[in-house]
Order: C-alpha cells, then structure tokens, then sequence
C-alpha cells in the first residue's frame, strides 16, 4: 500500500510585497523583520522619518529587501495616493497605534480624538486602501490588523485604548466577510503587553508590574519576539483557511 503522505504549507513569503505601518520601532520593526525573514521585500511606513530610516538600514544590512514610505497615516489622502499609485501589496501588517492611559472620568476629548484618529480612523482608511489596491489587482492577499486583547476585555484605566481596540475587532470580523469572495483574508493579532519603548514607562511601577504579571498567567510580560512567528503565519499560506478570527497571544489573560 502507497500512502501519499500530506504537505505542509509554506510559511515562505517569497515573490511577495508587504507594508508595515508604524515599523520605526517596537512592535513593527518586528513584524518587518519577521516578514523580510521569511522572503517578503518588506515597505517599512512610518510618521519619524529618522527612525524608519534606520530601521531600513539594519534591515538592509541584514540582507533584506526593504523600502521606506515616510507618511502620517492619519493624512488620508497622503496614505492612499502612496498605497494607490505603487504595486499592489500582498501583507499588510496595519500596526500604526498609540495609547494615552488614565481612569475613565478624567478622559478627555483631545485624548479621546486623537486616540480614534490613529487607532480607529487611520488604521480604518489604510485597510481599506490596501484592499481596493489588491482588489484592482486581482491580488490574494493577507490583512493583520494590531488588535490587543484589550479587544476582548476592560480594564482599569484603559477605557480609551479598549474603545479603539473593541472598534477593531468589529471593523476586521466586516472585512474578513466582504473581502473572502476576492480572496483576502483579514485577521486581527491580540498580544498582552509586550516590552517596548513605549510601554517601559508604565512598568517602572512596580504596582502596576506587578498587577499586570499576576493577570498573565505564564508569569512574564510579552517580547516582540513572541510576535514574529504568529505574524508569519497570518501572512503565509499556512493560514490559509484562517479569517475573520483574533489570534491571542496573551499568555493566557483572557482565559478566565
């Protein structure tokens, strides 16, 4: 008896094009360099020209094939005329966020704009763009939209940042059902809290610390690195059945 054994699917990304959105540092640089490992010429897209140049450099200097698109990707028109104008993109890691903490009854509207702005509005326009530009082209593709497991619970202090969070989710669950008959899947990535320039302040209090370590139940906050395989994965034809869906990477927050 012959038994025809079954194959595994590629996590290559060979021949293909993705952008990155706020890969200057932190959480994009990671799902760059993740990207550009597993073959993909990689579009490093960020607001700090001087960081996202050096960022292309070390890439580059690595061997990978990385371009830079130096844009605010709350200027809309700006960041469709780039997105429309170029190939079309076969990934898109749509990362761009930020987050201004503090207690729900001293939320204030500028935070409050500026945070759906970023997080909501402009991470909105730019799936959207990249999705009429994969559209046009006829092009399958993959769409990883920065969600949080502050997607899927509240948390002291974080009423603005759940708000953008929760809006994502919604907006991705959308995407995936309109976009699969043009076969572009679209995924949200749902990490804790992960070490990072921009979150190192906050775990300077070791109350806070120690509060969010209590919460994690594999005992240790998140490093970028535990992101770089799962944003593979979204990207590649390993998950090529997988839309519409949050992939957790919380150590194990939001199981209780």
């Amino acid at each position: 008896m012959t038994i025809q054994l079954p194959v595994t699917p590629s996590l290559r990304l060979d021949g293909r094009r993705a952008l990155v959105t706020g890969a200057g540092g932190g959480l994009g640089l990671a799902a760059a360099t993740a990207l550009a490992s597993a073959g993909a010429a990689v579009t490093l897209c960020d607001l700090n020209a001087d960081a996202v140049g050096a960022a292309a450099g070390a890439m580059r200097d690595a061997g990978h094939a990385v371009e830079t698109l130096v844009v605010d990707v709350t200027d809309l028109p700006a960041v469709r005329a780039a997105i429309s104008t170029g190939p079309e993109y076969h990934v898109f890691v749509n990362n761009a966020g930020t987050n201004r903490p503090g207690p729900f009854v001293e939320a204030t509207p500028e935070n409050f704009d500026l945070m759906m702005n970023l997080n909501v509005r402009a991470a909105f326009f730019a799936a959207q763009a990249v999705a009429q530009r994969m559209i046009a082209a006829g092009t399958a593709g993959s769409i990883i939209n920065m969600s949080s497991q502050m997607g899927h619970v509240g948390s002291a202090g974080r009423s603005l940042y759940c708000a953008t969070k929760w809006a994502i989710e919604g907006f991705s669950r959308c995407m995936a059902l309109e976009l699969a008959s043009h076969k572009i899947r679209v995924n949200t990535l749902c990490p804790t809290f992960i070490e990072t320039p921009m979150t190192k302040p906050f775990f300077e209090n070791e109350a806070f610390r120690a509060d969010v370590l209590s919460r994690i139940k594999l005992g240790r906050l998140g490093r970028v690195e535990d992101l770089m395989a799962p944003i593979v994965f979204l990207a590649s034809d390993a998950s090529a059945l997988m839309t519409g869906s949050a992939l957790m990477l919380d150590g194990g927050w939001t199981a209780d």
